[in-house]
């Protein structure tokens, strides 16, 4: 069996227990919900704001922060450790193949699920503005687009290499739900503690140092933002992070940083995998 038909095995299972569809049904409902409620309600007919892309972006800005990691990691989570535990992973490794292969392909497949899921929603959220809102700008919100599903396979690589390297369901599950912790809700509050245990309670005259900005902008959340701005510059307008003179700070770093979320915890968790025992 080769790559690509771990990959097809990979989708076509997801199919069979209903991620596919459960995480697409997810997808339509939040995009198509955000894109309507700019103009059905009478507070927002009377808004003053105009109906555009940039409204719908705003929007959707933090639900896809918190979402998309959510659906991620909840799809991925047991990809390989499910198999393990259900005994179907020694079947998958005896047609043959490599487990690297197998690790590579869960990651692609499970990615495939959320890409379609991503792209089905946001489709129907576009087509619900381009035919109500007072102005629509297709290639933006494409682009925006593409690069939540980029979002998307950070975490799914997440859970892949958590899903490798553990020995059951209920471990990759801690794992996935300590790493969403992390970085949804724990990492600003590690920073606050950082800063008043060396600033104290009031900040220097002349800002934070780059070096501290820079700890802001390693959670996956922030880079994703900071990639979202170096493509679609408009996206400045509604999001805000302190600006610094180091070159590490630019926001093409959130692509290199989004990168290195990916393949660090997905070239662990293959490594792990490498050395475990399936026996046991």
């Amino acid at each position: 069996m080769s790559l690509s038909a771990v990959i097809k095995k990979d989708f076509h299972d997801s199919i069979r227990s209903f991620s596919l569809i459960s995480a697409t049904s997810l997808f339509v409902v939040f995009a198509v919900g955000l894109a309507t409620i700019q103009w059905i309600p009478v507070m927002y007919r009377d808004s003053a704001v105009a109906t555009s892309t940039l409204a719908l972006l705003n929007s959707m800005r933090q639900p896809t922060v918190f979402m998309i990691p959510l659906i991620g990691l909840v799809l991925a989570y047991d990809t390989i450790a499910g198999e393990r535990e259900s005994g179907t992973l020694r079947l998958l490794l005896g047609l043959p193949n490599s487990r690297g292969q197998v690790v590579a392909g869960k990651c692609i497949g499970r990615t495939g699920v959320i890409t379609v899921s991503i792209l089905v929603g946001y489709a129907l959220a576009g087509a619900v503005a381009l035919l109500t809102y007072e102005s629509f700008d297709a290639v933006v919100f494409g682009l925006y687009t593409l690069l939540t599903i980029v979002y998307g396979a950070v975490y799914v690589a997440f859970a892949t290499g958590f899903s490798a390297a553990m020995q059951s369901r209920q471990r990759a599950l801690v794992g996935a739900g300590a790493l969403y912790t992390l970085f949804l809700v724990g990492w600003d509050v590690l920073l606050l503690a950082l800063q008043l245990a060396i600033y104290g309670q009031s900040i220097p005259e002349t800002g934070l140092p780059d070096w501290f900005k820079f700890l802001g902008l390693i959670n996956p959340s922030t880079a994703f933002m900071h990639a979202v701005k170096a493509v679609i510059p408009e996206y400045s307008a509604i999001t805000f992070y302190p600006e610094g003179s180091a070159f590490y700070l630019q926001d093409w770093v959130g692509f290199v940083i989004l990168l290195g979320w990916a393949a660090l915890p997905l070239g662990l968790g293959y490594l792990r995998f490498e050395r475990i025992d399936i026996q046991d």
